[in-house]
């Protein structure tokens, strides 16, 4: 053991350069041990801890977190590849990346000098938690990339500095806290920033004039005031909505000083009225004409090799066809640059690219978003292939961020995301195939002789009753989301082995184009998008009742056929129409299988319900609509046959139902009428 010691010391002593050969004498020996000792302390004292035990270190300060954080064991490894075997920690590349510890229940304190020891740490999120207190000093975790906030009850001024040095942070979410004093100009000098949310706090004084790239501010509802930077004119107003002393595009004008009132510009010969160059407005005005000319040529153009969505295609009649396999190369995929699929769910056979683009693939529709196909990639069982073109909102960090979210969701009402492949100019995202086709089809689609019949009323309430649970477990997984869904309808809908709804194209505002999305995506043909009005939480309601309407009187909304803004006259509208006509029957499909004299009359109970609550969800008054809660809770309440006699009586409680046009919609107007 000495000799060893002897080597060891020798090593040492040479490296510093204070010894020439090992000595031999006790005394020595005991000198070697005293040195390599502190040696190795020091080098120990020097080195990182794991990561597991800085993490173990962190729940220790957290309360509440025993259940929620249980599988948290020093003996298993962190991350293997994208996935992480540690419940809310995200991995990437087998790398520990970031936290993400959302809607657990959790308190206590946020240790950020203990997190500070973790160097790789990108990504802290703590949302829809009960955290209180001061606003943690993130500015010590410099290489964050994200720090997510919201739904909390942090409170207290943020420090002037709070963000200073920051180089890295590009999104920012402190939304519905209790914050007060003035924003931090701290963020002026964070160049990266591309998104700020501070929403629903108390935050005083004026905006910092900020200048970053590509930036999206929520300021709303707070006590902000004074003109809004003109760096910021552009971002909607709903961002801004709330602060009664703040002016300034997008908000309304700021009132003149008195100095420009008692001193208004003087003119001459050159000038008009308001002081603005003759030579100016001609110019102004042959730049419009000339500006108008492109737009229409430009519009002329697109619209000569615009693909027609699913249904201006196929106008409803053609929805159960499919062209003959090909491969997903032979569809004019390149190739040429290089990349590979990203697999976000750990339960599903990989494969790769390659093997992909040489599959047979069956193309099973042209949407408004690209093109999907039916691959067979020789793993026992099919897949779907969804193509977008038009899904360049996000950088690719951002995007691999976002689709890593979504792979982690699984319900049985959601069709999960199993892979993705990411290119500037297009993705591929990669699903399950759902072999009996969208709701759409079932509803619209020519049946052929041995199809089966058309969707009988427990089908239907079957249908609903999943993509109401579908669309809650979004809201719940998604909370930071304006839009969980923000693209719900009957084509969106598909139908597994077991007749189960499946919801898909689910959370991709974020990702799609903007101009593209508010032409095409359902959540802009609501009400509130045609009056000007920001969207909120509750438009996927608004589509969720246009979807029952939809499915009870097998109507198709005419309105998604119409681009850009909802059409004047939808279906919400005839349903309103027919009720107030008193004819009520009259509403309900036809093909719906409600002839059975044994449950007839309390079969019609149920549906009537379903019409008041898809009424009621549909509502154009945003303040009056149902927040999905209360939706859901209603329609987990119906029954395929009711047993009350009278079926109206248990919503009687609910109160007035109100139309488009503001007319009051009672109880007795829901009487099963039809036309003699």
């Amino acid at each position: 053991m000495s000799i060893h010691i002897k080597k060891i010391y020798y090593i040492v002593a040479k490296k510093s350069k204070n010894v020439q050969k090992p000595m031999a004498s006790s005394a020595r020996k005991h000198q070697y041990l005293t040195i390599v000792i502190i040696t190795c302390l020091i080098a120990s004292s020097s080195g990182q801890e794991p990561e597991s035990t800085i993490l173990l270190k962190f729940k220790s300060s957290l309360a509440n977190a025993t259940s929620s954080l249980g599988n948290w064991d020093s003996s298993v490894q962190l991350c293997k590849g994208n996935f992480s075997n540690w419940k809310g920690l995200i991995c990437l590349n087998g790398k520990f990346t970031g936290l993400q510890l959302e809607s657990m229940g959790l308190s206590g304190t946020l240790h950020i000098d203990v997190l500070s020891q973790l160097t790789s740490l990108r990504t802290i999120s703590v949302m829809n938690n009960n955290f209180e207190g001061p606003f943690p000093d993130v500015k010590k975790l410099g290489g964050l990339r994200g720090v997510y906030l919201s739904n909390n009850r942090f409170s207290g001024q943020l420090p002037d500095d709070a963000f200073a040095g920051m180089k890295s942070i590009r999104r920012i979410f402190l939304a519905n806290n209790r914050f007060t004093g003035k924003i931090p100009t701290s963020l002026l000098g964070t160049p990266k920033l591309v998104e700020l949310q501070l929403q629903d706090n108390q935050f005083h004084g004026s905006i910092p004039a900020f200048a970053q790239q590509d930036f999206q501010l929520n300021v709303a509802n707070n006590r902000l005031e004074g003109p809004i930077p003109a760096q910021l004119s552009s971002q909607s107003l709903s961002s801004f909505a709330g602060n009664v002393n703040l002016c300034g595009k997008p908000m309304p004008a700021c009132p003149a000083s008195k100095e420009e009132q008692d001193n208004p510009p003087q003119g001459n010969s050159s000038k008009n009225k308001k002081g603005i160059p003759i030579v100016a407005i001609i110019l102004a005005v042959i730049g419009g004409l000339l500006l108008a000319a492109i737009i229409i040529a430009l519009f002329l153009l697109r619209r000569q090799r615009k693909i027609p969505s699913q249904y201006e295609k196929s106008s409803v009649k053609n929805l159960n066809k499919s062209e003959p396999k090909k491969s997903l190369r032979e569809d004019k995929y390149r190739r040429s640059e290089k990349g590979k699929l990203y697999f976000v769910r750990r339960d599903r056979e990989k494969f790769d690219l390659e093997d992909l683009l040489r599959a047979p693939a069956e193309v099973l529709g042209s949407g408004s978003f690209g093109s999907t196909y039916k691959a067979d990639v020789n793993i026992g069982k099919p897949i779907a292939v969804r193509r977008f073109r038009q899904m360049s909102n996000m950088g690719k960090e951002d995007f691999h961020e976002h689709m890593r979210r979504l792979g982690k969701l699984s319900h049985p009402n959601i069709l999960p995301l199993v892979a993705f492949y990411y290119r500037r100019e297009e993705k591929l995202l990669v699903t399950d195939f759902a072999e009996n086709g969208s709701l759409a089809s079932h509803l619209h689609g020519k049946r052929g002789p041995k199809q089966s019949i058309s969707l009988d009323w427990p089908s239907r309430l079957k249908m609903i009753k999943g993509v109401a649970r579908g669309l809650a477990y979004l809201y719940k997984e998604l909370p930071t989301l304006t839009l969980p869904h923000g693209h719900l309808k009957s084509s969106n809908i598909l139908v597994d082995h077991s007749f189960e709804p499946l919801l898909a194209d689910y959370a991709l505002a974020p990702v799609i184009n903007k101009d593209h999305a508010k032409q095409f995506m359902v959540a802009y043909k609501s009400p509130e998008y045609m009056q000007n009005e920001p969207l909120t939480r509750k438009t996927d309601v608004w589509s969720l009742g246009i979807l029952i309407l939809e499915l009870l009187t097998g109507r198709f909304p005419a309105n998604y056929l119409k681009q850009g803004k909802g059409a004047n006259a939808d279906l919400a509208a005839w349903v309103n129409s027919v009720v107030r006509e008193e004819w009520t029957g009259e509403v309900f499909d036809k093909d719906m299988n409600t002839k059975t004299k044994k449950h007839n009359n309390n079969s019609e109970g149920e549906m009537l319900k379903l019409l008041k609550i898809g009424m009621c969800c549909s509502e154009m008054d945003v303040g009056r609509r149902w927040d999905l809660r209360e939706a859901l809770e209603k329609i987990e309440e119906l029954k395929e046959y009711s047993h009350d006699e009278d079926y109206s009586s248990n919503y009687a409680s609910e109160g007035e139902l109100y139309s488009s046009s503001n007319k009051a919609i009672t109880d007795e107007d829901f009487s099963f009428t039809k036309k003699g």
